[in-house]
């Protein structure tokens, strides 16, 4: 699915110039689970957004399904955000002034879904999460892991492809990021995702199928004995 050939990101800074992702090469098969890490300013979210086409190389290839995300025009690569790929934040990312149900629909609004659609599409997916019963509830009526279980619910129900994950546990306890994890470990499982994610977390990290480590824009890759 995706292929990632002698990507490079530079950065300014000041007088100094940055390698966020020095020469990258990287393959993920579709269905694939792999995680993410290395120190801070190692060039781990710089990848994800080039995964996600939120940001483009500096230099190289970074190839989804054979078209190459950093070629194609800003309306395009829009498209292939809104149809094909999923994303979790660590903030959350919700609109404060609407209800659980009305922020994932927000995600079928650009792919043309119309109203009865969305909302039945959006009411599946948070039951799919086990927020059946929050519907209507708003942010601020909710916890930090509900909160997240509605950002995962709007990344997923626009049936994507590819589900890309930044810190999605950062902001929980233990005990929350047990559960989402086992959200998002189920969603994979269940619809076939290719799931990447990034995550200072080693006790997830440690579970994963494949391991990719970042450090100074340089990446490395292994299979996870522990996973």
């Amino acid at each position: 699915m995706y292929e990632l050939r002698n990507v490079t990101k530079l950065y300014t800074r000041g007088k100094e110039a940055v390698h966020a992702l020095d020469g990258v090469d990287l393959a993920i098969a579709d269905g694939d689970r792999l995680v993410i890490q290395g120190p801070t300013g190692g060039g781990k979210s710089t990848l994800l957004q080039m995964l996600g086409g939120l940001d483009r190389p500096t230099s190289g290839e970074v190839v989804l399904d054979g078209t190459d995300l950093a070629k194609l025009s800003e309306s395009k690569l829009t498209r292939v955000r809104s149809e094909n790929i999923g994303f979790v934040f660590q903030s959350f990312n919700l609109i404060p002034t609407l209800t659980a149900q009305e922020n994932v629909e927000t995600a079928l609004v650009p792919l043309g879904a119309k109203v009865k659609e969305r909302r039945e599409r959006a009411a599946e997916a948070l039951k799919s999460v086990g927020l059946g019963e929050r519907l209507g509830h708003l942010p601020s009526e909710m916890s930090g892991g509900q909160q997240q279980r509605v950002a995962i619910a709007r990344a997923l129900v626009k049936q994507p492809k590819v589900l890309l994950a930044d810190e999605p546990t950062g902001n929980l306890d233990e005990s929350m990021r047990d559960e989402i994890m086992d959200v998002l470990e189920r969603m994979w499982k269940e619809l076939g995702l290719t799931f990447i994610m990034v995550t200072h977390d080693s006790s997830i990290a440690k579970k994963a199928p494949r391991l990719a480590t970042i450090r100074k824009g340089k990446i490395s890759v292994k299979e996870n004995a522990g996973s």
